[in-house]
């Protein structure tokens, strides 16, 4: 039988990162490819105790279905730190539970994009949002990156000029695949040019409390006193990415058709995940894990980095990550970015090609994104000499 897929699906293309992934199954590949987190930031022992004592105490609570919007003492402690924390939240806004930032990057564009709407991104960008944009053939628009954030002069002449622009897209705090951290300044000038043109920006922030230099600056959200910004984050960087628990707060308007939206998705997030989440936030010591997880992440970014400057310098440039997982490297001129992804897989190094994240994979891209969270010490040694043996023997 010959399948006909629908107009919104056919074009679309698996992601490069989990085509990737197939590679990395051989287990002599060194994986700079990935953006997991550490095997050892899981707190295994602690979700093991609290799952247990919620299947003895509680089972059927954790195994019963539940309201779209979520496990409400989880939602009530996510508003809570949300709030106390960071300044986010207004009595406008509510909160729902997601399977995980990328649902809540989906629906929000569900309910509030029509078909070719634009949406305008960072340039480079995170692919899984990029591909969700995409589902719903959405036009995309991308700006390109400065040190400190996106261009906002070319942020503003893409919003005089796109048309149906609907969506500011962004992921301020080290960013995927760049890992630039938006300036302050710039933040308020974004906010301040969505007010202006009377758009939706979409905050990412999966990676924002993972710092490990430099000090916190507010989220756009924060600023937020319009209900102009929609705002997701995650548990999945900082406690478990399979639990598949993160979160969506908005305009009450917003949510209210996200949680529509939801209920024909699937229909609410994982409960058991979400008992297990509000348990580890408020009774163990969550920021102490993250200040811990954060300080090893360092300790593997600055390793990186050093072997960037013994092994890729002067050639490759990147700028130095505040905190996150990633570093963005850019080759030199006249080295074939692909060629170059292609001989280190053939020398068992994995690297993420840059024009992954770009609007379209045919854009021009010299870049390659690598990850230090996942790999061990060793293999980011080793892996970066790797590397440097490559380019050297392409140069």
């Amino acid at each position: 039988m010959e399948y006909v897929f629908s107009e919104r699906i056919k074009n679309l293309k698996p992601s490069i990162i989990r085509e990737i992934f197939k590679f990395t199954s051989d287990p002599e590949v060194i994986a700079f490819s990935a953006g997991n987190p550490a095997p050892e930031a899981f707190p295994v022992e602690d979700v093991a105790r609290i799952t247990a004592e919620v299947l003895e105490q509680a089972p059927v609570k954790a195994l019963q279905y539940n309201i779209t919007e979520g496990y409400f003492p989880l939602r009530e402690a996510l508003k809570e730190r949300l709030l106390n924390k960071y300044n986010i939240g207004r009595d406008f806004d509510e909160l729902i539970v997601a399977s995980g930032a990328q649902q809540g990057i989906y629906l929000t564009t569900k309910v509030l994009c029509n078909e070719g709407d634009t949406v305008i991104c960072e340039s480079p960008s995170f692919i899984g949002s990029l591909n969700a944009f995409r589902s719903f053939r959405l036009n995309l628009c991308g700006v390109e990156m400065e040190r400190d954030g996106i261009n906002i002069e070319s942020l503003e002449r893409a919003l005089k000029t796109e048309k149906n622009v609907k969506m500011i897209y962004t992921i301020p705090n080290f960013q995927n695949p760049s890992g630039i951290t938006m300036s302050l300044e710039k933040r308020k000038a974004l906010l301040e040019l969505a007010k202006k043109y009377n758009v939706i920006v979409l905050e990412d922030n999966p990676y924002g409390e993972l710092r490990f230099e430099g000090e916190h600056v507010p989220s756009i959200k924060s600023m937020d006193e319009e209900g102009h910004v929609v705002y997701c984050g995650t548990f999945s960087k900082v406690l478990s990415p399979g639990m598949r628990v993160g979160y969506v707060i908005a305009p009450a308007p917003i949510i209210q058709k996200i949680v529509v939206a939801k209920q024909v998705a699937d229909v609410h997030t994982n409960i058991l995940a979400q008992i297990v989440a509000k348990r580890f936030m408020t009774e163990c010591d969550f920021d102490g894990h993250i200040e811990k997880i954060s300080h090893m992440y360092g300790e593997r970014c600055r390793l990186m980095a050093g072997q960037i400057d013994n092994f890729l310098a002067p050639y490759v440039k990147y700028v130095m990550p505040q905190g996150g997982l990633f570093i963005w490297c850019d080759l030199p001129d006249g080295v074939d970015m692909l060629d170059f992804c292609r001989r280190a897989v053939e020398n068992k190094v994995a690297v993420v090609p840059g024009n992954a994240f770009m609007m379209s994979e045919s854009e021009p891209c010299n870049s390659f994104r690598l990850n230090y969270s996942t790999p061990s010490r060793e293999q980011i040694e080793t892996g970066v000499e790797v590397l440097g043996k490559v380019l050297k023997s392409m140069m």
